[in-house]
């Protein structure tokens, strides 16, 4: 089992859900913490809490992973000891609306698109150069099942997960020769805000995806994240795909009394 002590672990989308757990779980396992998200207030109590509770070196800024050239100067202008990002969580998503492909809104497609597809594009762009320059780094990219299989208006929401799985796999085949690996990490359902995000806030709508069955916490994916970057050196974990025992696919998903 290799160390992460004082690796400086980067999380996008490190707020809430996924992200957050991640950053606690790499935290707990002596890594230092570079984080981002579009909620400061949050991120800044977060590092405050891992640098009292664990000890550990914690540093948050606010980014829109959207924003090209935001990506850039923030990467840019990260301080010197932050610099050497050694494992990269590509987090940073959300779903928008649940609609017939025909009767979908754009504006939902534009940000679905922008977050989590281009977002993951351009801060890898600019983190993984020094990795390969450094000689060594660990990419883990936030998939879902949705990157697997289509389930019904889901369609644009699918497809950004499939890029996320191509895209996973493309840097895996152009890194190759360098000792940067590459991950995906595909949850099923999870607890998070992941619904009330895709509701526009609808809280009693997404509250009703999660009951009858227990969903996976985001506590279960960030332990997944932990095994990929922890595996020796000469082993790379190229995919895991993590469920709810009572989900058997996108559509299959056991409700008690039901």
């Amino acid at each position: 089992m290799a160390s992460l002590k004082n690796k400086i672990v980067f999380v996008t989308g490190a707020s809430a859900g996924i992200g957050q757990a991640c950053a606690r779980a790499f935290a707990a396992s002596g890594a230092a913490i570079l984080m981002c998200a579009r909620r400061l207030e949050r991120i800044d109590m977060l590092a405050e809490e891992l640098r009292e509770d664990l000890g550990v070196r914690a540093h948050a800024f606010s980014l829109d992973v959207r924003d090209r050239e935001a990506v850039e100067k923030a990467v840019e202008g990260l301080p010197e000891e932050w610099r050497a990002v050694e494992v990269l969580i590509n987090n940073a998503g959300l779903s928008r609306g649940l609609h017939k492909f025909h009767e979908g809104l754009v504006s939902d497609w534009d940000e679905m698109i922008d977050a989590n597809v281009k977002g993951l594009l351009y801060v890898s762009r600019a983190v993984i150069p020094g990795m390969v320059a450094r000689g060594g780094g660990h990419v883990i990219n936030i998939g879902s099942i949705a990157g697997r299989e289509v389930y019904p208006m889901g369609n644009v929401y699918c497809a950004t997960k499939y890029a996320v799985r191509a895209l996973s796999k493309g840097l895996r085949l152009d890194l190759s020769g360098t000792p940067v690996r590459v991950s995906e990490v595909a949850p099923g359902l999870v607890e998070t805000e992941f619904s009330l995000v895709r509701f526009h806030g609808d809280a009693e709508r997404a509250g009703k995806v999660y009951q009858g069955y227990r969903p996976l916490r985001p506590e279960d994916v960030a332990d997944a994240a932990v095994w990929c970057a922890t595996r020796p050196p000469h082993v790379s974990i190229a995919e895991v795909v993590v469920m709810p025992t009572d989900q058997a696919s996108t559509t299959l998903v056991h409700k008690r009394g039901t």
